[in-house]
């Protein structure tokens, strides 16, 4: 049986998707942080940025009372 959940939250998931592929966001050397160029540093943050919204996505949709 597949799953039937219709929620509107489901839609961010497509944020942490969308954002790596935006190309202006790499398009500089600088802001360095702590001497490593934006590309790097960026790369972290958009995983930061997956973990969470999958894990906001998850605690709105869960259902209450199932573990």
């Amino acid at each position: 049986m597949r799953a039937r959940d219709h929620s509107p939250w489901n839609w961010l998931l497509f944020a942490p998707i969308v954002v790596p592929l935006v190309p202006a966001l790499f398009n500089a050397d600088s802001p360095r942080l702590f001497g490593w160029p934006r590309f790097y540093w960026l790369q972290l943050a958009f995983i930061l940025l997956g973990v969470a919204t999958t894990t906001l996505v998850y605690q709105r949709t869960k259902k209450r009372g199932e573990r």
